[in-house]
């Protein structure tokens, strides 16, 4: 992210180049969202169901979208 806080002209984050998908909410920490990663990935695995509901979609961890991440900063 590149840019100053607001001023007299709004937000000027901006930000230029993503590499993946935020964590979602409320994921656990940085040690929630490895878990999180390693049982969306994996049928197999014990709380892939548990996490399927909760996240409620197909978790991309790859995707971003940069039009919509600058359109949220904006409107911080």
């Amino acid at each position: 992210m590149s840019g100053r806080s607001h001023s007299y002209f709004g937000s000027l984050h901006l930000c230029i180049k993503a590499k993946r998908a935020c964590p979602p909410e409320d994921c656990g920490g940085a040690w929630g969202y490895l878990e999180f990663l390693e049982a969306i990935k994996d049928p197999q695995h014990p709380e892939h169901e548990n996490f399927q509901e909760w996240i409620g979609e197909n978790f991309d961890s790859e995707f971003y979208d940069l039009q919509e991440i600058n359109q949220q900063l904006a409107e911080a």
